[in-house]
């Protein structure tokens, strides 16, 4: 799927749900600093998408990245709100508590 993803990019087909596709999948093979570069570009082609802000967030966190992890876990928390997506919400409203109590 990757590859795809990949060959896609490289024919200049650019935007948030490839990157969240992308970002996504290198997450799920731990391959963090891949992850955090292609969510990071899909949270800049739309700021409101919570489920990349999250992603995001977790990966940063897989870098070791605690502070860059809680900044995209309070930017995708307002991405949430403005868009109701309680349950977005709640998941980086958890990850943001198990921050403060392992700091």
């Amino acid at each position: 799927m990757l590859d795809s993803l990949e060959k896609m990019l490289a024919k200049g087909a650019d935007n948030a749900l490839l990157r969240f596709g992308l970002g996504k999948g290198y997450l799920d093979l731990k391959d963090h600093a891949r992850a955090v570069e292609h969510l990071q570009q899909c949270v800049e082609f739309d700021p409101k998408y919570s489920a990349a802000w999250k992603l995001l967030g977790k990966a940063q966190l897989g870098l070791g990245d605690s502070a860059a992890a809680r900044l995209a876990w309070e930017k995708g928390i307002e991405a949430a709100q403005a868009h109701g997506d309680k349950q977005a919400e709640k998941e980086m409203t958890v990850f943001l508590k198990k921050l403060d109590r392992q700091a």
